[in-house]
């Protein structure tokens, strides 16, 4: 999938969710074409804010969205708890 300008797909609820605050973040494939092969990656596209102010951008190995989905899950249950920011899950 092309990330730059007008190549990017529309995003939908499938792939995006959008925060309490109103940002939206969209996660999706991203295959970089090279010379004999392909480098794939997991975009993570965090829009901008309510002011208008930009948004940022990750592209992540698969291995590096699941380390970041085990870190996310692991605050997500901490915050379920009211537990201390740093405590052991």
């Amino acid at each position: 999938m092309a990330t730059a300008g007008h190549d990017r797909p529309p995003v939908g609820e499938s792939d995006s969710l959008v925060t309490a605050c109103g940002r939206r973040i969209a996660v999706r494939g991203l295959r970089l074409p090279l010379a004999g092969r392909s480098i794939q990656r997991i975009a993570l596209d965090v829009g901008q804010d309510q002011g208008g102010e930009p948004g940022v951008w990750a592209a992540l190995t698969a291995d590096e969205a699941r380390g970041l989905a085990r870190l996310l899950m692991a605050q997500a249950a901490l915050a379920e708890r009211s537990v201390e920011p740093g405590a052991q899950v």
